[in-house]
């Protein structure tokens, strides 16, 4: 068996896993879920992932969830080309500013969250949009400090080729235009991300280019 990947084609999780895939020169089966229609918790896929989020990469040793892990679990039996550099520092480095998107902004701005603010709190959709920019900001501003004044920067987050940093910069980046997300104060993360989407595996990854793109 191959892999196949069960994602959506609007989840920045799911670009993440199909950039490092794309990247690696990896094939993979395509399985779209609509996460609105709730079809990422049919039964089938509960029993792949039982938190039926996405995605969830079928692999020839059995599925796996979670997007860093999937991508770690990917750099370690797939290395070249390398997502993580060798020096340990580097290697922090990178998991910090990959951490910083995943860990810091993707918790509380995913679709199950902002669903929740609105169905369940009564939210409307401007204050729901209020709430994804402000924590967007909350990380991109110290992040653009970062990554304009730390000399590990280079074409990328890190040096001359892209990282798993880039990988979850990128996709918070495509997430953030459904928000009108401006990204004129973040020159540095704008940069990088052309640099992203300017290689054809970031951009085969891209929402508008999969086959369940609406």
């Amino acid at each position: 068996m191959g892999y196949v990947l069960h994602n959506f084609f609007r989840s920045s999780t799911s670009f993440r896993v199909r950039a490092t895939l794309n990247l690696k020169g990896l094939d993979y089966a395509y399985l779209p879920y609509a996460l609105r229609k709730g079809e990422q918790r049919d039964s089938r896929h509960l029993a792949l992932n039982p938190q039926g989020l996405v995605p969830t990469l079928e692999t020839p040793q059995g599925p796996l969830a979670q997007s860093l892990a999937i991508i770690e679990w990917l750099e370690e039996t797939n290395p070249e080309p390398p997502l993580l550099p060798s020096d340990p520092w580097a290697r922090a480095r990178v998991r910090s500013l990959a951490q910083a998107v995943a860990l810091d902004i993707h918790p509380i701005n995913n679709l199950r969250v902002l669903r929740y603010l609105s169905e369940v709190l009564g939210a409307d959709e401007e204050a729901v949009a209020v709430w994804f920019r402000h924590w967007v900001s909350e990380t991109f501003a110290p992040l653009e400090q970062r990554l304009s004044q730390e000399p590990e920067t280079g074409q990328f987050c890190h040096g001359e080729s892209p990282s798993l940093a880039d990988i979850c910069l990128a996709g918070q980046v495509l997430s953030n235009r459904r928000f009108s997300v401006s990204i004129a104060d973040y020159p540095t993360i704008q940069r990088i991300f052309d640099a992203c989407m300017a290689l054809p595996a970031f951009e085969a990854a891209a929402p508008n280019n999969q086959p369940d793109a609406e």
